[in-house]
């Protein structure tokens, strides 16, 4: 029999997507699908309601102190991946963001929100939900069902558990009355508990509670274990590392980051066929009206925040434009990037473009026509934007940390720099104008980048071995 996995998570591509985890929700399990019986749990949000249209209700949980009553509903991908769906009208079935009202500001309910996802996770896994289907393990995903390892502990129920930490700094932060609105005992509340700083964390529930904890490169599982990246945790983390029990697991990409067979591509193009490659770039400029140039075309795709680095872009916009670069933006974020990237754009029309929205088609001509990538984070997890630049023809440029420093090859198939700096950045962006300069060299260094696959089968092989270790199989 295949082990039975409950896969948690509050995003997902299929249905709804904010960062890269809801790449990984999509991936991941079905990768690992070959050989566990994978299913997905989500918060029944109005766009994932609005995309099922076959849901069954197998069972419902009942309240639990602030945490009102749910269904659970379960329906099927198009390819046959099962999702189990929270069903709770009052608690997801809103306006905006999976986190955030249309403002931008967080749900003040949030707490509610997802507890009341983990719960019901722990119940499904439990078999309390669905009489035809209970867990062998779990595996919860970031602060937003980190819950779950504490639900079962809590319930004594020994389901070996794993938790993935996609970002530490994002911790799931509430008022210490949080601890009894979610039916948490009072005894959980210290320091080798929920407690942070007076606070309950949903995340260090999971980092306390959890069989194993993962992180999303090897790198940065190192990284999250020192107090300048441990984010106030890296006690807890430093602990765990040396019980071996935290590992660093790179992400992968799926297979359509093919330039050939891409069709959101105007021109889809191979390794070697650098006309086609050179058509995509002239209609990014066309698109985003940018003048026709002989230079080469910068791209940011990403969050606009200080996290990552937009103000080093900010800074370097100047010298990259009057060395004959252009830069094309496209992401949300902080208000006040988002203004100086458009004023920016006012100041150079014709050689910088700020789109200030996110489209995945878009995205996906900006790497095909970019000639370069930046991916300045001052920390990075993972980062799956230099993969999907590679496999456009898109080198990198990025700062040597996290999952940037494993993925990216300095001088081969992009550009590494130290520090978070303008000065170590300018160095890289110096280095990037030489190799345009050089044809052979830029050449050889695309066809470098696109010969990577960054496919999911040796890290799915990694998760199948840690699943059976946790599982006991």
């Amino acid at each position: 029999m295949s082990l039975r996995v409950l896969f948690i998570t509050s995003e997902i591509d299929d249905f709804v997507r904010v960062g890269g985890l809801a790449a990984v929700s999509a991936t991941l399990p079905r990768a690992l699908k070959p050989w566990t019986d994978v299913r997905v749990l989500v918060p029944g949000y109005r766009d994932v309601l609005s995309q099922l249209s076959h849901l069954e209700v197998v069972g419902a949980c009942p309240a639990l102190a602030e945490l009102p009553p749910c269904s659970l509903g379960l329906a099927e991908t198009s390819d046959g991946i099962p999702i189990y769906v929270v069903i709770c009208p009052e608690l997801y079935e809103r306006q905006g963001s999976p986190y955030c009202d249309e403002s931008g500001k967080d749900w003040a309910d949030n707490d509610l929100r997802f507890a009341r996802l983990a719960s019901a996770g722990a119940r499904l896994a439990a078999g309390s939900v669905d009489r035809n289907w209970h867990a062998d393990l779990v595996h919860a995903n970031d602060w937003q069902s980190a819950l779950v390892p504490a639900y079962l502990a809590w319930h004594s129920c020994p389901i070996p558990t794993i938790l993935t930490i996609h970002n530490l700094a994002f911790q799931g932060l509430f008022a210490a009355d949080t601890l009894r609105k979610i039916g948490a005992p009072d005894c959980s509340f210290h320091i080798g508990g929920l407690e942070f700083y007076g606070k309950v964390s949903f995340l260090k529930a999971g980092l306390v509670y959890a069989t194993h904890l993962t992180t999303v490169s090897e790198t940065y599982a190192r990284e999250i274990t020192t107090p300048e990246l441990g984010c106030g945790l890296d006690g807890v983390l430093r602990k765990r590392s040396a019980a071996n029990e935290l590992t660093g697991i790179i992400n992968g990409i799926d297979g359509t980051w093919d330039s050939q067979t891409c069709r959101e591509l105007p021109v889809p193009f191979g390794s070697g066929d650098w006309k086609s490659k050179r058509a995509n770039t002239d209609h990014l400029r066309r698109q985003f009206g940018l003048a026709l140039s002989r230079g080469p075309l910068f791209g940011l795709v990403a969050r606009l925040v200080h996290q990552k680095g937009v103000d080093l872009v900010l800074a370097a916009a100047e010298t990259i434009v009057e060395s004959g670069g252009q830069i094309v933006v496209m992401g949300r974020g902080e208000p006040e990037l988002e203004q100086a990237l458009q004023s920016a754009q006012m100041k150079h029309r014709k050689s910088i473009a700020a789109a200030i929205r996110f489209d995945h088609g878009e995205a996906r001509r900006i790497f095909a026509g970019s000639d370069f990538t930046l991916l300045l984070s001052r920390f990075e997890p993972c980062g799956l934007s230099q993969m999907y630049a590679q496999r456009f023809g898109s080198l990198p440029i990025g700062h040597r940390t996290g999952g940037l420093a494993e993925t990216i090859k300095d001088g081969r198939t992009g550009f590494l720099f130290s520090q978070p700096s303008a000065e170590s950045f300018m160095g890289a962006i110096c280095r990037a104008f030489g190799t345009f300069a050089s044809k052979r060299r830029l050449n050889l260094m695309r066809s470098d980048a696109m010969a990577q696959t960054f496919g999911w089968g040796s890290s799915a092989s990694s998760y199948r071995h840690l699943y059976g270790k946790l599982a006991g199989v």
